[in-house]
């Protein structure tokens, strides 16, 4: 992706809608990583406003319709497609992905089901609602897991971001605890095999040649858990970019991205979260449909790596779903 490329016209461009903060409780973040992408735009001259997600929000498009809805919400309504079929519906022109591959990668089991079947490795795992454990008996269905996945393990939403719910877990002795924070943000749990290595966020940006996976991120969070705190908080992660990995696990770590991407259907961008380990092999964790374009986020130090502007970016996104109509 060349500079020529980035800064081809854009003229036609005129108004964009961000839309950001919504009903998830990652609210904060979205509204932060709105306010980034406004600050872009603007910045070259684009007219934009931000709006949230309300009762208000079709009146206010059928009354003065963007150009260009930028979508930068996270988690629920964000992510698992409801707002894109939304503005699906009413013919409003958006960044990022469809609502069925929305739908597909918000699911992580889903997700890591497809991706499997694809040949890349995903942590061992059970998903299980919590009616299972009142219906099954708790005590024997935590030792089955204990027994199955083994230790340390990881407890998760099945569907959600930004860590809310998720839970490091040493033994069969924490499972319990950890199972009641998830069930606070999702009715499902995903249960897994807590997989030892580097952690690595790797971008994909496609401004209408193609996807292309940015460097890897390599995230080292003070507390050994890249929690809510740890990736919204100014200091408490340090980030390497380049990652400090050999040659050879950075085209892994592209390649397992790309091939996200394109399985979940998604298209403009996305973020790809993977585990290497010690002997480098790359392992699928997720990936998200709405990375966070805040401040400490790692989709924007990705693109800086990469020589790209972000404000360029924001608008050659927001260009291509104009051409799309």
């Amino acid at each position: 992706m060349t500079a020529q490329k980035e800064v081809r016209a854009v003229a036609d461009l005129d108004r964009v809608l961000v839309l950001a903060g919504g009903l998830s409780p990652e609210h904060e973040v979205s509204v932060h990583s709105g306010r980034s992408v406004a600050e872009a735009l603007r910045r070259l001259d684009v007219e934009v406003q931000v709006a949230d997600v309300d009762s208000t929000l079709l009146d206010r498009l059928a009354a003065d319709p963007p150009q260009v809805v930028f979508p930068v919400l996270h988690g629920s309504a964000g992510e698992d497609g409801t707002i894109r079929e939304v503005l699906e519906l009413i013919g409003a022109p958006y960044v990022g992905a469809r609502p069925a591959a929305c739908r597909l990668a918000y699911s992580k089991p889903a997700a890591k089901a497809l991706m499997a079947a694809h040949g890349v490795r995903v942590p061992r795992g059970a998903v299980l609602p919590k009616s299972a454990f009142h219906d099954l008996g708790a005590p024997a269905l935590l030792t089955r897991l204990a027994d199955r996945l083994g230790s340390p393990l990881f407890v998760k939403p099945d569907r959600g971001g930004s860590a809310f719910g998720a839970t490091p877990v040493t033994g069969v002795q924490d499972l319990s605890a950890a199972l009641v924070s998830c069930f606070a943000y999702s009715d499902s749990a995903l249960v897994e095999e807590q997989v030892q290595g580097t952690e690595l966020a790797v971008g994909v940006l496609d401004t209408g040649n193609g996807p292309v996976a940015l460097p890897p991120v390599e995230i080292v969070p003070d507390g050994g858990v890249y929690d809510y705190a740890a990736r919204y908080t100014a200091g408490r992660t340090e980030f390497f970019c380049p990652a400090r990995v050999t040659d050879e696990v950075v085209e892994a770590a592209r390649e397992v991205a790309l091939a996200a991407h394109r399985t979940l259907g998604l298209r403009d961008l996305s973020r790809t979260d993977l585990i290497v380990t010690d002997d480098g092999e790359v392992i699928f964790l997720e990936t998200n449909v709405a990375p966070g374009l805040t401040e400490t986020s790692t989709f924007p130090m990705a693109a800086s790596a990469a020589g790209l502007d972000f404000a360029v970016l924001c608008r050659e996104l927001a260009h291509q779903a104009l051409l799309r109509g």
